[in-house]
């Protein structure tokens, strides 16, 4: 199969302006993330998809991949489906699948790519598949820029929120759980995404996965066996470079 990673990733956060060339140990966080993910042997490619052209020339420069897109996408997997329409338009290859890796995810492994791709090659008529990990605590639990994740006993998505789910109150058995932002999706299934309406909890949580739910489909949560922290502030950054260092 080809596999395609593309690393979505834009100087505009909200949150935190300028966030993929923050620096950790020296190096913007970007270039963590496409190192990183690079080292997968399970990737036919990996490539930046940016609407800026400071990011582009920065992979550039490591010797990666960037695709530039337009600067219009509320949503990570709208600008990474036009990044696969150019690439494959570009080198005339016709990928299988496509993860997405998200930008600020800098402590994701290599092997991480295999966790979230296995279950596509497993099982023929999943679409799309979400990497699951476990929140540390309860200071993550009620951290908004923490996206919990709810599944059923399947071990697929039920719903995706920035509020504390299930419960705030503790029911053993009933771990916390948070999504971790690698998400591989079938080609044509990505096509397919990008082409539905947007939706309101979609909005509302600003949650790419949400739309997925809410237009009847499935998301399949695979469990990493790795911790790893996103970077959504300055706060974020200091921390995950103390862990990043002591690793």
């Amino acid at each position: 199969m080809n596999i395609l990673a593309l690393i979505p990733a834009r100087m505009g956060s909200s949150r935190f302006p300028g966030k993929p060339m923050a620096k950790i140990l020296g190096k913007p966080m970007i270039g963590h993330v496409y190192e990183r993910v690079s080292q997968s042997p399970m990737l036919s490619l990996t490539a930046v998809a940016t609407c800026d052209t400071e990011i582009r020339d920065y992979i550039e420069s490591i010797g990666g991949i960037a695709v530039m897109t337009g600067d219009q996408h509320e949503r990570a997997s709208d600008r990474c489906a036009e990044a696969l329409m150019k690439l494959e338009a570009a080198n005339g290859t016709r990928y299988d699948i496509v993860v997405m890796v998200q930008g600020d995810e800098p402590m994701t492994h290599p092997d991480m790519i295999a966790e979230a791709v296995q279950p596509l090659l497993d099982h023929p008529e999943l679409q799309v598949v979400n990497l699951l990990g476990t929140i540390a605590d309860e200071v993550e639990f009620e951290d908004r820029n923490c996206i919990k994740v709810v599944c059923d006993l399947r071990g697929n998505a039920l719903y995706f929120s920035r509020e504390p789910i299930p419960t705030r109150y503790k029911i053993d058995g009933i771990p916390m759980r948070k999504q971790v932002c690698i998400i591989p999706f079938r080609r044509d299934f990505l096509l397919r995404y990008t082409a539905l309406s947007p939706t309101p909890l979609e909005i509302a949580e600003s949650v790419d996965m949400m739309r997925i739910l809410e237009h009847g489909h499935t998301v399949r949560m695979a469990p990493t066996r790795y911790s790893t922290q996103a970077v959504d502030t300055p706060a974020d950054l200091e921390r995950v470079e103390r862990l990043m260092k002591d690793a």
